[in-house]
């Protein structure tokens, strides 16, 4: 499971789209998203009640407490929204230690009301944490307190039982349809794939639940049989993270393939650079560099898995190696291209990519003073295995090549060991 954060709009427009559905309970939710390429006035067109209702503005920018940082504005005009995005739009603002520019605002009918509810969604290991609090808002963490939670097993719908411990306080006249809104918000919860959902706070308008904030997670490994229900849901970037030329290239990739292709750049001037198949062995090698007191020197996260084609292993070598050699300042670099024991991948047509990708990049690996370090096991692994070592052979670059009775972490204390020489 990849829990990977969703925009508010995108979590209000699954709910209202899904409730329906699922749970026979129609919200009238409305929202627009604005960004710098917004046109307010064709905005207004697509969304008519823009010009006929008293307007709430917000970023929708994957953190909380907006308002207690002045970043929402209510009861404005459209005009007034327009000002407020206008001034905000592309400002670098902080928020927990993070600085990164606002691009994204979220725009909704503003809502007086006097109830304010909590409600949080959680995946666990073993079910989901389900809590609800009837002093929802601003203030949730100083009353938490009040916030009541239960556990609901895997594959287990909530039930009324569930729920009564949580609406116990409740006056009665609310109390059954707060627990139907709850029943059929945990069903699109299981449904659709989230991991995580939360208001805070909700409302009742017209006697009708209605979510004020939202914020939402989904398992991005489910996207094969939700696509079309999540409708063309964004995985926006941390707030703060930018990704460069080659992580987009990356990324745009790993969109496009049934194969895992990632990259991340730590250090654009580290000396020791990572291309791991599997995410689990990546994980190992990024954490022994750290432990052997390299982290400083680590360029990048890398993981490239689920038998990618040759086509992709090239492209994503390619990308790799411009940062890793980027900038030669006569020092020397390390680049680790390693890996656990496969169990259906053919290490040798995997090598293939990266052998040709090594052989275009050659005059930049020398430039770099990059020494390779390989170590592999798996489906055909000592044919590639001499396949690499030809290669270093053939190119100039210095490539020592190991099978499984190398040791992952002892590949990267040789790296370490190699870049700590002087000279």
């Amino acid at each position: 499971m990849a829990r990977k954060k969703i925009r508010e709009f995108d979590s209000k427009r699954i709910l209202k789209e899904h409730l329906k559905r699922l749970a026979g309970i129609s919200v009238d939710i409305k929202s627009a998203q604005v960004t710098q390429a917004t046109d307010f006035n064709k905005l207004a067109d697509e969304e008519p009640w823009l010009n006929s209702t008293r307007l709430v503005v917000k970023p929708d920018m994957l953190f909380g407490k907006r308002g207690k940082s002045g970043l929402v504005a209510l009861n404005l005009d459209l005009a007034g929204v327009e000002d407020f995005v206008t001034e905000r739009l592309g400002k670098e603002v902080e928020m927990g230690g993070t600085r990164g520019p606002i691009t994204t605002f979220i725009v909704e009918p503003f809502i007086p009301h006097r109830d304010e509810y909590y409600l949080s969604i959680v995946s666990d290991r073993l079910g989901v944490n389900f809590s609800f609090s009837e002093c929802g808002g601003i203030d949730i963490e100083e009353n938490w307190d009040k916030v009541k939670s239960i556990f609901v097993p895997t594959e287990q719908s909530l039930t009324a039982k569930h729920c009564a411990p949580l609406i116990a306080t409740l006056p009665l006249e609310i109390r059954g349809t707060i627990e139907q809104y709850l029943k059929g918000v945990f069903a699109v919860f299981q449904d659709l794939d989230f991991t995580l959902l939360e208001m805070n706070p909700f409302t009742l308008v017209n006697g009708l639940p209605y979510p004020l904030d939202m914020r939402g997670e989904l398992d991005d490994t489910a996207l094969f049989k939700n696509f079309q229900k999540w409708g063309g849901v964004e995985f926006p970037q941390p707030f703060g993270r930018t990704m460069s030329p080659a992580e987009e290239l990356i990324h745009s990739m790993d969109e496009k393939t049934g194969a895992s292709l990632k990259l991340t750049i730590l250090n654009p001037k580290g000396r020791i650079w990572t291309m791991v198949a599997g995410g689990g062995a990546s994980v190992i090698y990024a954490d022994t560099v750290g432990d052997l007191g390299y982290a400083h020197e680590l360029g990048n996260y890398a993981e490239y898995s689920g038998a990618p084609n040759e086509e992709e292993t090239l492209q994503y070598a390619r990308a790799l190696i411009d940062c890793a050699t980027a900038n030669p300042d006569g020092q020397r670099r390390a680049l680790v291209v390693g890996g656990g024991i496969a169990n259906f991948t053919d290490v040798a047509a995997t090598f293939n990519g990266i052998i040709r990708a090594m052989h275009e990049k050659q005059t930049l690996l020398k430039a770099a003073r990059m020494n390779i370090y390989v170590r592999r096991g798996g489906p055909n692994y000592q044919k590639g295995l001499t396949k690499m070592r030809a290669l270093g052979e053939e190119i100039g670059v210095p490539i020592e090549v190991y099978g499984p009775e190398a040791s992952m972490t002892g590949i990267c204390k040789q790296a370490i060991d190699y870049i700590s020489v002087k000279g």
